[in-house]
């Protein structure tokens, strides 16, 4: 099987620090386990970072692990002033409890190995009473939030002065403000990820059929939506809506004008770098971020916080459930949910509409 123990530890072999070799291999074993379920590298990486670092914690190697070792790992990570949310927390008892359900699996014959060489074998010490249990469907910082309409006006607006700023002074760097504030246009008028604005192309650029007026820009072709355990990224069409067209006509000034000017013509990539390179993912969170600190919004506003706005406006526009889901690509209505804040006008909008219809039927005053 693959992560198995014969896979990884070499018969025969005296080696001269045994312990650190047999758990290298563990390690090597459980990646290869989850390398066999087409898990994404950054995964796996990340939790075999952090099972080495419970190991320094610990001072200890897998099959001497005890559940105290787990509640004293738990204590620090809640201590002082460099605190790790519920959700990072239960991320990491979840890594430790698949690694120790794989060195206790009998298939993969760690046991065997650990009883032959070091007389005691590796037990599951993460149980319901030391990890934090799932029990909210949103475990994210409380502090990030859709961004109002006041605060997406005075982004977007110090995003387009800053292009018009550095064109009169005929500065360099006029055209990559342009594509940057384009980026974030895009990001918000299609509600899209990180990852998935960073990998679009020319080619994902679709017209609407229904809407002849916004040529080639009329939906967006999303081939890099979040994959699900393992599962190639998942695939979608995000309609342009007219709330938004507004969005559309940068879109068409950046394909038409200012992308050309890259000399980018082989490059597949909508948003290119000076080097004919795409713009990475880093690069989009760290723009967005300077831009909203000249601005002075909340530093707990992130670049997804967009993604938050567009679902929270087209529920306040109006548009069924079932549209935004599909729109953001959620598997789950539940999950669209949780995106969704909507303000108090739409709220007391919606009251009043309420207060009329049951009202007027009865002739009473609300």
């Amino acid at each position: 099987m693959p992560g198995s123990a014969r896979l990884v530890l070499v018969d025969g072999v005296i080696h001269l620090d045994e312990p650190t070799a047999v758990f290298k291999a563990m390690v090597e074993g459980w990646s290869l386990q989850q390398r066999s379920r087409l898990l994404a590298a950054s995964t796996i990486g990340s939790r075999a970072r952090l099972v080495r670092r419970f190991a320094e914690f610990t001072g200890e190697y897998p099959w001497r692990w005890t559940p105290g070792d787990v509640e004293d790992f738990t204590t620090s990570l809640t201590s002082g002033t460099d605190r790790r949310a519920p959700s990072t927390i239960r991320g990491y008892h979840l890594a430790l409890r698949m690694f120790l359900d794989y060195v206790t699996d009998p298939r993969y014959e760690w046991l065997e190995q650990c009883r032959n060489r070091f007389g005691v074998i590796p037990t599951q010490v993460c149980h319901e009473w030391n990890t934090v249990a799932h029990l909210s469907d949103y475990e994210g910082n409380p502090e990030r939030r859709p961004m109002s309409y006041d605060e997406l006006q005075a982004f977007f607006d110090h995003a387009d002065d800053r292009v018009d700023r550095l064109a009169r002074t005929g500065r360099k760097g006029a055209l990559t403000a342009l594509r940057d504030a384009q980026m974030f246009k895009t990001a918000y008028g299609f509600g899209l990820r990180r990852r998935e604005l960073a990998r679009l192309d020319l080619a994902d650029l679709r017209p609407n059929p229904h809407v002849r007026k916004w040529g080639q820009f009329g939906s967006l072709h999303v081939r890099y939506g979040k994959s699900v355990k393992g599962g190639p990224p998942r695939r979608r069409t995000v309609l342009a809506v007219p709330e938004f067209d507004w969005a559309l006509e940068g879109m068409r000034q950046w394909v038409e004008h200012g992308r050309p000017k890259y000399r980018a013509r082989q490059h597949p990539a909508l948003w290119v770098t000076e080097r004919v390179s795409r713009v990475s993912m880093r690069y989009i969170d760290e723009r967005f971020a300077q831009l909203r600190n000249e601005v002075g919004l909340p530093s707990e506003l992130t670049l997804h916080c967009l993604r938050h706005s567009y679902v929270t406006h087209l529920v306040e526009f109006g548009y069924p459930e079932r549209f935004v889901q599909e729109q953001v690509g959620h598997a789950f209505a539940a999950t669209t949910a949780i995106y969704t804040s909507v303000s108090n006008d739409f709220k007391n909008r919606t009251l009043a509409a309420a207060l009329s219809r049951v009202y007027s039927t009865t002739g009473e005053q609300p």
